[in-house]
């Protein structure tokens, strides 16, 4: 077979096999789920770089394929992924469409980006530290959970809004020339906190769901009684 299957590209597929799997649940309603899982992709992501890096053997093919295949999966899980949920969460109409389009050519732009950049090894200082230009595509599973939790405290009208907002103005950021210092382990270990924690809060407490009706494949929204 073709490809790489060491276990340094293992944590990325299982990172796109769990939003694939989202997919699925967020079309038939189970938000829970979907979110779950993109959370999940976000995790797996957040480490397979560094467990890739611990291979100190690495061929330059293994290297260049590993770029490639993280920033292709990345298209999927943080990219069509949070946009098809914001899509069926009522990201909709001209204005709607306009904002997921904008969203999702701007996360490729800015994973092409990245890759010509890292194969040019020039996102790192003269000191060492590594960087990124434009906030990175997978700031969106810290960013939809939490925008998530917000339906728990106004209507579904303001609700709809902030997710047009939060698409539109995470995916500007995705090409805005800015530089942002990776993070530490302890910043990291906060992030997965207050990610797992939304998580948390969101499966006990969501309320949405989709109903299907003779007219399908319209769908419409109806509250969890």
């Amino acid at each position: 077979m073709i490809g790489f299957y060491n276990y340094t590209v293992v944590l990325t597929y299982i990172s796109l096999a769990t939003s694939v799997f989202g997919m699925t649940q967020a079309v038939h309603g189970r938000f829970k789920t979907a979110i779950l899982c993109l959370a999940l992709s976000g995790l797996c992501d957040m480490f397979d770089g560094k467990i890739a890096r611990r291979k100190k053997d690495r061929t330059e093919d293994e290297k260049s394929f590993g770029i490639q295949i993280d920033s292709l999966c990345d298209v999927v899980c943080f990219g069509a992924f949070p946009a098809l949920i914001c899509y069926l969460l009522g990201v909709r109409g001209p204005i709607g469409i306009a904002v997921i389009m904008v969203y999702c050519v701007n996360s490729v732009i800015r994973l092409a980006y990245f890759n010509v950049m890292e194969a040019k090894n020039a996102l790192v200082t003269e000191s060492g530290e590594k960087f990124y230009r434009g906030l990175p595509i997978t700031s969106m599973a810290i960013v939809l959970p939490l925008v998530f939790m917000i339906q728990f405290f106004v209507p579904d009208s303001i609700f709809r809004i902030c997710l047009h907002l939060a698409l539109l103005i995470v995916g500007i950021l995705f090409v805005v020339d800015f530089r942002l210092k990776k993070p530490k382990n302890a910043t990291l270990a906060v992030l997965v906190a207050v990610v797992g924690a939304a998580v948390v809060i969101m499966i006990v407490f969501t309320r949405y769901r989709i109903s299907f009706h003779p007219g399908w494949p319209w769908l419409y929204w109806v509250r969890r009684l």
